[in-house]
């Protein structure tokens, strides 16, 4: 098996791939290793000065990057983001849906209000997002799509139960849209992280709840960023991946292995 094979099953070279949310720790990781395997990078997130930051560094690493700011809580904004890749790079290829919030808080305390926001960024933007990009890549005759779900897509855990509920219907929207989009050339799968500091969670990682999770994961430790790109490529690649759909790789440290 030579390099070349190996490079040409992984390479996305001259595909264009959208990361939603990719302004963020894990996004941002994720949309460094598509620009890596070829693939022109639109960074979308909400803040258009954090998209540049992020735009400038990847064009450092000698990627191809563009930017969209996007509120994905509105279907506008993301039918926005679809029209200003195309405009930017003629094609939308590759979908990551990366955007996700997450409050800490014991079930009678929590409100109304942080269960629809974490609804709206984490569940329903999902869905919006495989409507608007999942047409476009039907029209266009393929496409990938990744969502990113949790190893709270099958574990119920302590103070984070509406999060843990956005990102369950996350794994089942994946599965249900991956057999629509089957036989119309678009593929559908989900990346289920263990844990991994970022923003969303880093406050709720204290330590009575860190030396939990090390008792639960068999690698005992947490998990780098750059760690979810392989499962990444394998699902996107359209060599590597092209029999994959509707199923879920969990970057875990084994923390599941426990329960299954």
């Amino acid at each position: 098996m030579t390099d070349e094979f190996l490079h040409e099953l992984f390479s996305i070279e001259g595909q264009t791939a959208v990361v939603i949310g990719g302004a963020g720790v894990l996004g941002f990781a994720l949309a460094k290793g598509l620009g890596s395997a070829g693939a022109h990078v639109i960074i979308a997130d909400l803040k258009d000065d954090a998209c540049q930051a992020r735009v400038a560094e990847l064009q450092q690493c000698g990627i191809k990057a563009g930017s969209c700011t996007v509120d994905v809580t509105q279907r506008a904004s993301i039918e926005n983001l679809l029209a200003s890749t195309l405009l930017q790079t003629g094609r939308a290829d590759i979908l990551v849906n990366c955007a996700g919030v997450n409050v800490g808080n014991k079930f009678l305390e929590a409100t109304d209000a942080d269960w629809d926001r974490i609804m709206a960024i984490n569940l329903r933007a999902v869905f919006q997002g495989c409507q608007v990009f999942g047409g476009h890549m039907v029209k266009a005759g393929g496409g990938a799509i990744v969502n990113i779900g949790s190893v709270t897509s099958h574990l119920p855990l302590s103070k984070v139960f509406a999060y843990s509920a956005s990102k369950a219907g996350v794994l089942n929207l994946t599965r249900n849209v991956a057999q629509e989009f089957g036989p119309l050339g678009v593929r559908v799968n989900a990346i289920c992280p263990g844990f991994f500091p970022a923003e969303q969670n880093r406050k709720l990682l204290d330590q009575e709840r860190t030396d939990n999770i090390m008792r639960g994961t068999p690698m005992k430790r947490y998990g780098e960023p750059e760690e979810l790109i392989g499962a990444l490529l394998l699902l996107v690649a359209p060599q590597a991946g092209k029999f994959i759909t509707g199923t879920h790789v969990n970057v875990d440290g084994g923390f599941t292995a426990a329960w299954f």
